[in-house]
């Protein structure tokens, strides 16, 4: 197979954990299995050196994910932080006007008193 472009390191960036395109096991994890036994489950690294400018770029193919699970953790976060002071009025869940305010400062005061806090946010 041809050389796939995945990243660089250039003295602005000295080191970058680059993401192989390895199938998605949890998407499809039949498929994904077969294609890792078929490909050997290796990968072959080659290195070139390039004009910074000529060189194309990638984005990283993890960081929309990475995003999307802190949002939902935060998210979570918020839902059980406002779950704790609301009512219920017929179908709607009512909480008081200044519950973001309030979250987002204990959110705050708990990351500084603790800096590994925000550690469970990511993954």
């Amino acid at each position: 197979h041809p050389f796939l472009f995945c990243g660089a390191v250039h003295p602005a960036r000295p080191s970058a954990v680059l993401a192989l395109p390895w199938p998605d096991l949890a998407e499809d994890a039949v498929a994904a299995v077969g294609a890792l036994q078929v490909a050997g489950a290796s990968a072959k690294i080659g290195v070139s050196v390039e004009d910074l400018a000529s060189l194309p770029t990638v984005a990283d193919a993890g960081a929309e994910k990475r995003a999307e699970r802190l949002a939902l953790k935060v998210g979570e976060n918020l839902f059980n932080f406002m779950q704790s002071f609301c009512g219920v009025d017929g179908s709607r869940l009512v909480v008081p006007m200044d519950i973001l305010d309030r979250w987002f400062k204990k959110f705050q005061e708990r990351a500084k008193k603790d800096p590994s806090y925000l550690k469970n946010f990511s993954l």
